[in-house]
């Protein structure tokens, strides 16, 4: 049976790679989230809520702008 971690890998891996098809490249810190996650430190939840707090604040600084 497939440890824990390496199943997160995998699927990272292919979720990365969708990404790198679109011509997209993962921030730094992104990628830091991923490892985070992978590592059981974060949950996808709190990615998605770091994300989501990084594009309200991009929004908000270019409404103000």
């Amino acid at each position: 049976m497939e440890s824990i971690l390496k199943q997160k890998n995998k699927a990272w891996k292919y979720a990365l790679g969708m990404i790198k098809i679109d011509g997209l490249k993962p921030s730094p810190e992104f990628l830091e989230l991923v490892e985070k996650e992978k590592n059981g430190e974060i949950s996808t939840e709190e990615i998605s809520t770091v994300l989501h707090r990084q594009y309200q604040m991009k929004k908000n600084a270019n409404v103000n702008e």
